[in-house]
């Protein structure tokens, strides 16, 4: 079993909606890496980081899982969406997407800030400078430091 961690920006999609909600596709994503990570290497079961970014303090807000196959993101065939891509046909689509379920929030949100302070994080993906990946992996040892600190 495989650890990832997804970002998403509260104010669009948060742990408090997907709580809500119970299970979410993960849909919108437009980057060829992220997309390849949840092709082909996503199962059902992998555990996932919930990950706020872009707000005023990024943090990992709680865990999620895998819940599905792999399968055709359906917006980008609907020219209303804003993840609408007129290159992709339905014969061979694009985009595809795994659908996530909630686990449960963390006890508290641990922030980026907390993330890069840490020892015992190196090599993580998320506090590389520069990375703009909104699915990245995460390896087990690093899933198990983070906890931790929970």
């Amino acid at each position: 079993m495989a650890c990832w961690l997804m970002k998403s920006e509260p104010g669009t999609y948060s742990i408090d909606d997907l709580e809500r909600d119970g299970r979410e596709m993960w849909d919108g994503i437009r980057n060829y890496q992220a997309r390849n990570m949840m092709r082909d290497a996503m199962r059902i079961g992998d555990d996932v980081f919930f990950y706020h970014s872009n707000c005023q303090e990024p943090a990992i807000v709680g865990i999620a899982k895998v819940a599905s196959e792999p399968y055709p993101d359906p917006t980008q065939f609907d020219p209303d969406s804003r993840y609408f891509d007129p290159k992709s046909n339905a014969d061979d689509p694009r985009w595809c997407l795994v659908d996530i379920e909630f686990v449960r929030k963390l006890t508290r949100a641990l922030t980026l800030t907390e993330l890069k302070a840490q020892s015992g994080l190196d090599g993580l993906i998320l506090t590389r400078r520069g990375n703009r990946l909104s699915i990245m992996p995460v390896e087990k040892q690093h899933w198990d430091r983070i906890l931790s600190l929970e």
